[in-house]
């Protein structure tokens, strides 16, 4: 007789990582070099986030700064505040959140509904405003008696998840063929990971940041200037910053596009269309800088292997990206993106 066993998991957290690699085809017809996409939506938590919350949370527990019914908390656009809200829950911590209300509705609800105490703040506030997220988070721990601050921005854990997990995973898939990375950056650790990992490897692999319009990033990198003049409201959310996040290596990133707000939302739809992979804001916004590098004739030719992250799921912005009232009210659909209903009545 043959012995049976149960083959499962322990928990959630055992699903970290490991995110399969997808070509890429329909979206980039065209295009010069072979496109794969690290799908990050594969982690439980539906974002590359997951890994920064998973290590930061076990680092802290080996240095035994977290205790049993420690309180987490953290400022968050919606995704790490969700990783780290499934981790407490396996982990047995309380969650606390400060969450820019550029924040999609879909993510606060998500957040609460994972047992997380939100506080939602002012998105387009400076920084150092004693209503931003940053700060509200800064004074929560002070208020919160033994509660630690994940504090992704300026956490070099946050960039060493990363450089342990996902460039390895990479490097590995592609058979350290890869020449190109196309990442958002946002706190910058998972571009600065990955691309500290890729150049050990391999020192000509081209690192390329996505940043967008209203976000300091991109001449902070070509100039090394803090440009307060760079700074207006933005949508993409997850991507870019009005600050410098320290855990950001620019040493490591060759070269940041930048990328409207309209653009990148409906390269994410064209490729939940031409893909069959429904995918978050920032991974349209990766993908229009890749057609916006091809079109300059920047950075690729056909023997490049360019390997682009999609962090997140498309179900977080449903009321957003993914909601035709919401891009109507955007102005988002125009003479060269039409609503699907409209191209029918014009063909007509």
């Amino acid at each position: 007789m043959i012995k049976k066993t149960i083959d499962a998991y322990n928990n959630a957290l055992d699903l970290v990582g490991n995110t399969p690699l997808i070509k890429l085809n329909a979206s980039v017809e065209g295009f010069l070099g072979t496109y794969f996409a690290k799908a990050e939506f594969f982690n439980p938590g539906h974002s590359n986030k997951d890994r920064i919350a998973l290590h930061i949370i076990e680092e802290a527990e080996r240095k035994n700064i977290l205790k049993p019914g420690s309180t987490i908390i953290e400022t968050t656009s919606g995704n790490t505040g969700f990783s780290l809200a499934m981790v407490s829950i396996v982990k047995g911590y309380q969650c606390v959140l400060a969450v820019t209300s550029k924040s999609s509705p879909d993510k606060i609800d998500m957040l609460r509904s994972m047992g997380a105490k939100v506080y939602v703040c002012p998105g387009h506030v400076a920084a150092d405003d004693p209503r931003s997220y940053y700060q509200v988070a800064k004074r929560l721990h002070r208020e919160l008696k033994g509660s630690v601050y994940i504090n992704q921005y300026f956490n070099d854990l946050n960039t060493e998840a990363h450089y342990r997990s996902t460039g390895p995973e990479i490097w590995n898939q592609t058979g350290g063929k890869i020449t190109h990375l196309v990442a958002a950056s946002g706190t910058g650790g998972t571009i600065s990971g990955i691309g500290k990992y890729l150049k050990s490897q391999n020192p000509d692999v081209k690192i390329i940041g996505v940043d967008a319009y209203g976000s300091v990033l991109k001449k902070f990198h070509e100039t090394s200037e803090f440009d307060e003049d760079e700074i207006y409201p933005y949508r993409i959310e997850g991507l870019g910053k009005n600050l410098i996040p320290s855990v950001t290596d620019f040493g490591v990133i060759d070269h940041f596009e930048k990328v409207t707000d309209e653009e990148s939302a409906h390269s994410a739809r064209g490729i939940a269309k031409k893909e069959g992979l429904f995918v978050g804001y920032t991974s349209g916004a990766a993908l229009q800088a890749i057609r916006q590098l091809n079109k300059q004739n920047l950075f690729f030719d056909k023997d490049s292997i360019v390997v682009v992250i999609f962090c997140d799921h498309g179900s977080r912005y449903m009321s957003k990206i993914y909601n035709d009232k919401w891009m109507k009210e955007q102005g988002f659909f125009d003479a060269n993106h039409l609503q699907d209903e409209e191209v029918i009545e014009y063909i007509k």
